[in-house]
C-alpha cells in the first residue's frame, strides 16, 4: 500500500481532523509515515485564521510540492481551513496540488487518495461553497498524535458568534454540538486504550448542547466525564465569557478529576474595543467574574488572551487594558497582534493602527504578564503540589518534564523534574501519565523546577486497544 506523511498545522481543532484523516487511511491499509521523501501521497492540513498562520501553510503547501517534483510523491493533497477560503486559487495557482479537501470534507480524504482527485476539488461556478457540516463520531477512525496519555476530544465544530475580527464561521460552518453519547463513548473507549488526561476542544465549548436541546450542556457532559475512573484529569478549552455560568463553576469545583482550569479568551477590556469586536461587557464585568471564578473554585488556574491594535483602539483603551491585566492577574495570558482579514466584518472599520505601534503594545502587554507570572510561580516554591508526568524533557534527557492541571498541554508553562526521592536507576522511572507529589524548589518567568517526593498514582493498564496512542512523527507540526 502506498505510504502517506501529513502535515498539521494549527489548532488542536485542526490536530484533530488531521488525526481523523489518519486514522481513515490507516484503517484503508496505508502506512503513515514521517519521512517526507518515503511518501507517495503528501496531506498539508492547513490554517487560516490570521495572515501569519495563512503564510506558514503557503511555504508548508510549497515545501510538500518540492517532493512530488523531485521526490517519490505522486500525490499532493491542501486539506483545512485554507481551502475553505481558497480552494479555486490554491489549485490554480499552485498546479502541484492534486485535490483540495475543505473542513467539512475530511470524510474525503481515502476517496481522493485512491484516485477521484477530483472530489472536494473546485467551488461552484458562483464560488459559494456551501458551509461546512461534519462531524465526527465516536465511530470514526483516528490516530492520535499526542504523547499517549494524553488526548483531544472534539464536541462541538462551527460558531455563530457575530465577533467581528473573526473568520471561523466562514470556515468551519455553523455551530453544530457533536451528541452526548457519542463524547462518552469516545472517552470511555480513550481512557480504556490508556489515555489519562482528555482535553475538550470546540469553537465555544461552553454552548456545547444548546443546539440539542440540552440544559447546561457542558456541565452535565462534565459530570457524565468525571466518572470515569480510568481517566485522571478532564479539561476544556475555550470559554466564552458570558457562559460561564454557577452551574459550570459548582460542577468544576465538586470533581476532582475536572481540573480547577478555566481558559477564557477576553479579547480585550476596553467598553468601547469590546463593542468594536461585537463582544459586548467591560473591565468591571470580567472583574466580578473572576472573582465569582476564584470563590467557588479555590486555587483556579485562569487563562486568557487579548488583541491588541484592534482598530480604533486608542492609547486610552490600551492603557485601561493594561490595568485590568495588572488587576485581574492571570496565571497564562496569550497576545495576538490584530490581523486585518479582508473576510472578517472588521476589516471595513476606520480606525486602524500601524504595526509598529501594534507590536509596541504587544511587547508592553507581554511584559506586564511575565512580571505577574514570574511573582506568582515565586510564590509556590516549597508548596507541594500533585503533577502529572510527562517523560524525558525535549530539551535534555537530564530531566523529565511534568504539569499540574493548571498547565493545559502544549501553550501553558511546564515543571521540570529534576530529581525523583528514593529514585535510584533509569529503570524505576513511571511511565509518562503518572501522578505525583512534587515539591516547588525554583521557579523562572513561566516554568517551574522541583523534585518529586511521592508517587501518588500510576497509570492503570491499557484494557483494550481500542486506538493506536503512540506518538505519531507527524511531518511538520507547527
Amino acid at each position: 500500500m502506498p505510504k502517506v506523511g501529513f502535515v498539521s498545522l494549527g489548532c488542536p481543532k485542526n490536530l484533530v481532523d488531521s488525526e481523523v484523516m489518519m486514522g481513515i487511511l490507516s484503517r484503508a491499509g496505508y502506512e503513515l509515515t514521517p519521512r517526507a521523501g518515503d511518501a507517495d501521497v503528501l496531506v498539508v492540513n492547513t490554517c487560516s485564521f490570521i495572515a501569519p498562520a495563512q503564510q506558514e501553510s503557503v511555504n508548508s503547501i510549497l515545501e510538500m510540492a518540492e517532493y512530488k517534483k523531485f521526490g517519490r510523491a505522486q500525490k499532493l493533497i491542501v486539506a483545512g481551513c485554507m481551502v475553505e477560503r481558497y480552494r479555486n486559487q490554491i489549485r490554480e495557482q499552485i498546479p502541484e496540488v492534486d485535490a483540495v479537501i475543505g473542513t467539512g470534507e475530511v470524510e474525503k480524504i481515502l476517496e481522493v487518495c485512491e484516485g477521484n482527485l477530483r472530489a472536494g476539488t473546485d467551488a461552484p461556478a458562483n464560488g459559494a461553497a456551501d458551509a461546512p457540516t461534519y462531524l465526527y463520531h465516536d465511530l470514526t477512525p483516528r490516530i492520535l498524535t499526542t504523547p499517549s496519555h494524553t488526548a483531544y476530544i472534539k464536541i462541538n465544530e462551527g460558531c455563530d458568534h457575530p465577533c467581528t475580527f473573526c473568520v471561523i464561521p466562514q470556515l468551519r460552518g455553523k455551530f453544530r454540538s457533536r451528541r452526548f453519547e457519542s463524547v462518552v463513548r469516545e472517552a470511555e473507549n480513550l481512557a480504556a486504550a490508556g489515555v489519562r488526561e482528555i482535553s475538550l476542544i470546540g469553537q465555544d465549548t461552553t454552548f456545547y448542547g444548546e443546539d440539542l436541546g440540552i440544559r447546561d450542556g457542558l456541565p452535565t457532559l462534565l459530570e457524565r466525564l468525571a466518572q470515569i475512573e480510568d481517566l485522571h484529569w478532564v479539561r476544556f478549552l475555550y470559554c466564552y465569557p458570558n457562559r460561564v455560568t454557577g452551574k459550570l463553576l459548582d460542577t468544576i469545583a465538586a470533581h476532582p478529576r475536572l481540573t480547577k482550569y478555566l481558559d477564557i479568551p477576553l479579547q480585550h477590556a476596553s467598553r468601547s474595543v469590546l463593542a468594536r469586536m461585537k463582544r459586548g461587557s467591560n473591565a468591571g464585568a470580567f472583574l466580578k467574574m473572576l472573582e465569582k471564578i476564584r470563590k467557588t473554585i479555590p486555587g483556579v488556574s485562569i487563562r486568557t488572551s487579548f488583541i491588541v491594535g484592534f482598530p480604533g483602539e486608542t492609547e486610552t483603551d490600551f492603557q485601561e487594558l493594561c490595568d485590568f491585566v495588572r488587576a485581574a492577574e492571570f496565571d497564562w495570558m496569550g497576545v495576538f497582534s490584530y490581523s486585518d482579514e479582508d473576510a472578517s466584518r472588521s476589516f471595513a472599520l476606520d480606525g486602524k493602527i500601524d504595526e509598529k505601534t501594534i507590536e509596541r503594545r504587544k511587547k508592553s502587554l507581554m511584559a506586564l504578564q511575565k512580571t505577574i507570572s514570574r511573582r506568582k510561580l515565586r510564590a509556590r516554591v516549597g508548596e507541594r503540589m500533585q503533577v502529572m508526568l510527562e517523560g524525558p524533557s525535549k530539551e535534555t534527557d537530564l530531566v523529565w518534564e511534568a504539569r499540574h492541571q493548571g498547565m493545559a498541554p502544549d501553550i501553558d508553562g511546564k515543571i521540570y523534574v529534576t530529581d525523583f526521592e528514593g529514585v535510584n536507576d533509569a529503570a524505576e522511572l513511571p511511565s509518562p501519565g503518572t501522578l505525583a507529589t512534587l515539591e516547588v524548589t525554583e521557579a523562572k518567568d513561566y516554568d517551574l523546577f522541583g523534585r518529586v517526593v511521592e508517587f501518588a498514582a500510576q497509570p492503570l493498564q491499557a484494557r483494550i486497544p481500542a486506538v493506536k496512542t503512540t506518538l505519531f512523527p507527524i511531518l511538520s507540526s507547527r
